[in-house]
């Protein structure tokens, strides 16, 4: 098992990919993942398979198609084989898996996942132990406090907790402090969930106005420990006070639960003319979309739909009335576009937006017309597109013959998808390329992308002393 291919497929989405394998499973492919963990070492096939199989209680087969992966000693793989190994109930193999300890490790990750294994077996104080020398690690602090809900022991994190935040509070800029800025919302969360709800808010009420935020700032989790517990006032303060631009989504998502939409609305026009046009145009859209207002919704944001700058609204307009089933409403605002917005973004990003609109509006016909009518080098992934189009109007085979002729991995994908429908799982897998040929595409790539104009450094030579 070769670890640096493990950690390839992980960061790169490598293999098959994770949606993939998802539709395999729920299509009854089961055994097709099994064999394509043994056979092509893919590791999103093999969590698919462990995922299956623990569903329908084989652990000792979850286990068989895990073991080669943890045995490896990649994180990864150790954490779903203990996973594994704890739901089969074999709770000293898996601590003894998961344990740092015997293989010499070192890493706050290794250790967070050691804790979570113990906790799952019951041993909470342990856990929190073994945590407490590498609390200096954010992602180890953020794991202590989200293992540990539930688990009836927040005093006990609170005394572990509470000097990192207290000595983050009296210098956040002092070495070894600067990146636990998550201390100050995780104490306060474990002081809600303890019912210490008035202490989380007055402790980091007072962090946010003193600004004590690290490279990021503590206000978005403070405004929904606002919302969560009715403090509408405060909330109220922070949206109409200095931090408006973080507090103004969840003030009016507030409000919009406690029946009071309109308010939320008046809020929101009252700012947009006042102070931040064009800011909270997005906020209002969502607000007028939620209650059914599709007409309203558009009207509030469509004088930025030919804006040349990030401001423009259109695409996430599109997006949200796809969400809706209003395609033919969606396809529409693609049309009567300013030439300068066209010249700028048609190629770019707006056809293939308006052709996805058309292929689900049941309008695929259509726009594989537009599209045969264009110059070929004028489209790009005009073959993908033609393809997927073919399968939204029926024309499954065709567009797997089409796609056949395609090289490279976003066509093997996209075969794929095609023959998973067809419940083809063990041919789906094989059209995709293995890890080698990926890693191998992806270094041809690179290559290619690599200007052979460009000056290479040039390197000293050795010196012969």
């Amino acid at each position: 098992m070769n670890v640096d291919d493990l950690q390839w497929q992980l960061s790169h989405l490598g293999g098959v990919l994770p949606r993939l394998v998802d539709e395999i499973l729920e299509r009854g492919g089961l055994e097709t993942l099994v064999e394509a963990a043994r056979e092509r070492e893919d590791w999103f096939c093999a969590v698919g398979a462990v995922r299956g199989l623990c569903t329908v209680g084989e652990f000792g087969r979850a286990w068989a198609v895990m073991e080669p992966f943890a045995a490896s000693g990649w994180q990864p793989a150790v954490r779903a084989g203990a996973d594994v190994l704890l739901r089969w109930n074999r709770v000293e193999q898996a601590l003894e898996l998961a344990d740092p300890g015997r293989r010499g490790q070192e890493g706050g990750d290794a250790w967070r996942d050691y804790a979570a294994a113990l906790v799952r077996a019951g041993r909470v104080d342990d856990a929190i132990g073994v945590l407490v020398p590498y609390l200096r690690d954010r992602r180890v602090l953020l794991g202590l406090v989200e293992m540990t809900d539930g688990q009836g022991r927040d005093e006990r994190v609170l005394e572990v907790l509470t000097p990192i935040a207290e000595e983050f509070r009296r210098d956040p800029e002092q070495r070894g402090v600067r990146d636990l800025w998550d201390v100050l919302a995780g104490q306060a969360r474990v002081l809600e969930r303890s019912g210490r709800v008035d202490e989380a808010i007055r402790l980091l009420g007072a962090d946010v106005a003193a600004r004590r935020y690290g490279p990021e700032n503590n206000v978005e989790f403070y405004t929904e420990l606002l919302a969560r517990n009715g403090r509408i006032e405060e909330l109220r303060d922070l949206a109409t006070g200095t931090e408006t631009s973080t507090a103004a989504a969840p003030y009016v998502k507030a409000l919009e639960d406690l029946g009071r939409a309109g308010e939320a609305e008046a809020y929101l026009r009252d700012l947009i003319a006042a102070k931040y046009p064009g800011w909270y145009d997005s906020v209002l859209m969502g607000l007028l979309m939620r209650q059914g207002r599709f007409d309203e919704a558009i009207a509030a944001v469509e004088h930025t739909f030919d804006d040349l700058y990030d401001g423009n609204l259109l695409q996430s307009t599109l997006i949200v009335l796809a969400d809706q089933g209003l395609h033919d409403k969606a396809i529409a605002l693609t049309e009567g576009r300013s030439p300068e917005f066209l010249a700028e973004n048609e190629a770019y990003w707006l056809r293939s937006n308006r052709w996805w609109l058309m292929g689900e509006a049941g309008r695929a016909r259509e726009a594989i017309e537009e599209i045969e009518a264009l110059p070929t080098g004028e489209v790009d992934d005009r073959e993908l597109t033609i393809a997927w189009l073919l399968a939204q109007d029926g024309c499954v085979e065709q567009a797997i013959a089409r796609l056949r002729r395609l090289s490279g991995k976003q066509a093997a994908t996209d075969l794929a998808e095609l023959l998973i429908g067809q419940t083809r799982f063990a041919e789906a897998v094989a059209v995709i390329p293995d890890v080698a040929a990926q890693r191998e595409e992806e270094r041809r790539l690179r290559t290619d992308w690599t200007d052979p104009t460009e000056p290479t450094e040039q390197k000293e030579p050795a010196s012969s002393d």
